[in-house]
């Protein structure tokens, strides 16, 4: 329910109007951000960069799988090389069958993303002795 709202015009004539909702008025662009823009390279080489630090720890690598996995982006097969190396570097092979397991995830009904990353990283599985979820038949369970 709106309430009149009493008006004087220049002449001091009283009108009653109604107050315009809200939605009616014209919505202005506005630009909050002023940051830089990041390219795609510019990304991938971010990860790239924060996986191949060699003093990472197994803290480090499952914070930046969760943020990376929270973006709306399955990550390209060479940031995930990267995450490999570094579970490989802290001996944790658990966390490389979670990292596969969740790109398999993320690939969601796009059944020809993940295969794709498999075929890319299968050479760097096979250098760092990582086997691949199916292959442990854990895709069966």
């Amino acid at each position: 329910m709106f309430r009149p709202v009493v008006r004087l015009s220049t002449s001091g004539v009283r009108s009653l109007t109604r107050p315009r909702p809200c939605y009616s008025a014209p919505l202005a662009s506005r630009c909050y951000s002023h940051a830089k823009v990041e390219t795609d390279e510019e990304f991938d080489a971010r990860w790239v960069t924060y996986f191949s630090k060699p003093d990472i720890d197994a803290w480090e690598l499952k914070k930046g799988m969760n943020t990376l996995i929270g973006y709306d982006l399955v990550p390209e097969p060479k940031i995930l090389d990267s995450a490999l190396r570094a579970c490989r570097r802290l001996n944790d092979l658990a966390s490389a069958i979670r990292i596969l397991e969740a790109v398999k995830d993320k690939s969601g009904p796009h059944k020809d993303i993940y295969p794709y990353l498999i075929q890319e990283l299968q050479p760097t599985l096979i250098e760092l002795g990582i086997s691949t979820p199916e292959d442990l038949g854990m895709d069966i369970l």
